[in-house]
Formats: structure tokens, sequence, C-alpha cells
């Protein structure tokens, strides 16, 4: 497995040095690659949204209101099997002060089809609900109240604020980027992986999950991951037709350092941008306005180190 991983992580290396080479001698060829590929990685790169909300209390240590945001998100797999743990996302608990009102909401994400499935069966969700509270109580150490109530509002909070939050703590972006690549070679190869196993997996080691919820639930890891990046220089701008209207944003990245585009991650959402470099850069923008995933561009000037996305407005 050991060896599988390495062979495949040296044809990876390979392949991106052939898009350095690509970029140059085919522009337009490189291009269309780029877009189909965040067409095909558009659902992994999407952000969470809300689903529903729920209101109940925390018991111990101190009572508190506290607002739970359900929250679907492609990016979380699919259990495997009805017999499989249900894997979701737990955001950090944060403490929201209104005028008198003092409560704690935390977000939870799950994959759209594992909520969409409870839609129909008030005791699937109620079951669901159960056990998203029991894991909030292990994770923090919290004694929860039994009764709970689904609010009218789909969400407690802004909707930035949730996904800061979830995408914040996300620990396995890692992986997400080794499945991304894994993906990318596999289409260009023409060649297939059959074996689930060669895929990096987003669960968490079985014993760390509580025996009881074991074949119903376990949790992606939401500690961060620790790394020495730096935010790079960058500048973002409206670009406008002949009426001044405008109809594109352009971002401009300098990457000091930085000769190859293969170093260079790249994930484009319709509302926010992640540039990631061989964990020396780091950029994370929240876009001012929607734009077409599938329009956007990327172009890097090798000899100023500079990366350049154009991204359409819708």
């Amino acid at each position: 497995m050991e060896t599988s991983s390495k062979g495949l992580l040296t044809q990876i290396t390979q392949f991106w040095n052939l898009l350095d080479d690509l970029a140059e001698s085919d522009p337009e060829c490189y291009k269309n690659f780029i877009q189909q590929e965040l067409k095909e990685g558009k659902q992994l790169c999407a952000g969470p949204e809300p689903q529903l909300c729920l209101q109940t209390r925390i018991v111990k240590p101190k009572e508190k209101i506290l607002f739970i945001n359900l929250c679907q998100w492609k990016r979380i797999p699919i259990p495997q099997s009805a017999m499989h743990p249900v894997p979701l996302s737990v955001g950090r608990p944060e403490d929201i002060s209104e005028t008198s009102d003092v409560y704690t909401v935390i977000d939870v994400a799950y994959n759209p089809e594992v909520l969409q499935a409870t839609e129909k069966d008030q005791v699937n969700k109620d079951q669901l609900i159960k056990m998203t509270m029991k894991c909030i109580e292990k994770q923090f150490q919290l004694t929860l109240s039994h009764s709970y109530h689904i609010t009218e509002f789909k969400i407690k909070g802004s909707i930035q604020r949730m996904k800061q939050n979830l995408m914040g703590v996300q620990a396995d972006v890692t992986d997400l980027r080794q499945k991304i690549k894994e993906h990318t070679l596999e289409q260009l190869r023409s060649s297939t992986v059959n074996n689930s196993d060669h895929f990096p997996q987003l669960l968490l080691p079985k014993d760390q999950a509580s025996s009881k919820a074991r074949c119903l639930i376990e949790e992606i890891s939401s500690t961060k991951i620790q790394r020495e990046t730096k935010i790079p220089v960058y500048d973002l701008k409206f670009l406008k037709d002949q009426n001044e209207k405008p109809v594109k944003i352009e971002l401009k990245v300098d990457l000091p350092g930085i000769t190859e585009v293969s170093l260079c991650e790249l994930s484009v959402s319709e509302d926010d941008l992640l540039i990631e470099v061989s964990e020396r850069y780091r950029l994370h923008l929240n876009l001012p306005e929607p734009v077409h995933t599938e329009m956007t561009t990327a172009k890097f000037i090798k000899n100023k180190s500079t990366l350049i996305i154009t991204m359409p407005l819708i």
C-alpha cells in the first residue's frame, strides 16, 4: 500500500510538471483543461449550506441556550452503507450575545443525501438529531437537555460565520487536495482505481467513536493543521465592460520564490476562493460577488511568480 502511494505520488508530480509545459506550449488547451477540472471539482470545493436549526439547552457545566445549525456539505462523504458510520463535521462552539440574551451556537455538517433521507421519515430525523446531540456532548464534555425543537429559521447567526467556522476547522484539506489530484490523474490517464482503500479516509479511527454510536455516526477530525504559512500580497479588482458595468473579478497574487504552477492549489466556489502554495502561502477570500466557477480561468506568470485568476460574475 505504501509503495503504491509513493508510485501514485511520483506520477502526480510528473503530471503537474507536464501541466507547466502545457501552460507554456499550448495556453488554450491548458485553459480548457483547467476549466474542466474546476467544473468537476466544484462539488468538492463548495461550502456548507444551512438545512435546519435546532434549539435546546446546555444543562452542564453551565446552563445556557444552545442552537445547533444542521448544514449540508458535499465535501462530507456519504456513508458506505446503512451499516457503516455516518460521517459528520462539528464546528467549535461560539458564544453570542444579543442585548440581554446570551446563547451558544454549534455548526454541524452532513452530506446532503444524509439530511435529505430524513426529510420524509420523522423517526430517522429524530434519531439523527439525537445522535448529533450525543456527539456534541462527547466532544465538548457537555450535558444537553433531552428535549429540542426545530426553529422556524434555518440558521442561527450569519451564513458567513457558519462557513468560516466549519471550513476553518476542516482538518482534511490535505486529504481533499490528494483526492482531487488522484481524480485528475485518473481522468487524464484514462485508468480506474476500483479499490476504495486507495483513497484517503476522512473518518476518525473507530476507537475514537463512542461504542454506542459506532454504527451510526463517526466524526471527521476538526483539529486545525498547524502550518507556518504566509498570506501573500494580492490585488483584487472588478473588470468593467464598455458601459462601466462590472463583469469580472480579477485577482493577482504575488508568490515570491514560486516558479512552478504545480505547487499551487486553487479552489474556487461561487462565493469564496482558497489558494495554498506548497505550505508556504495560504490565502482564503470571501468574494464580493458570486462568480461563475465553470468559466473561471487561472494563469501563472513564471518569470514574475504571479498567479492571475479571472472570475466572471454571475
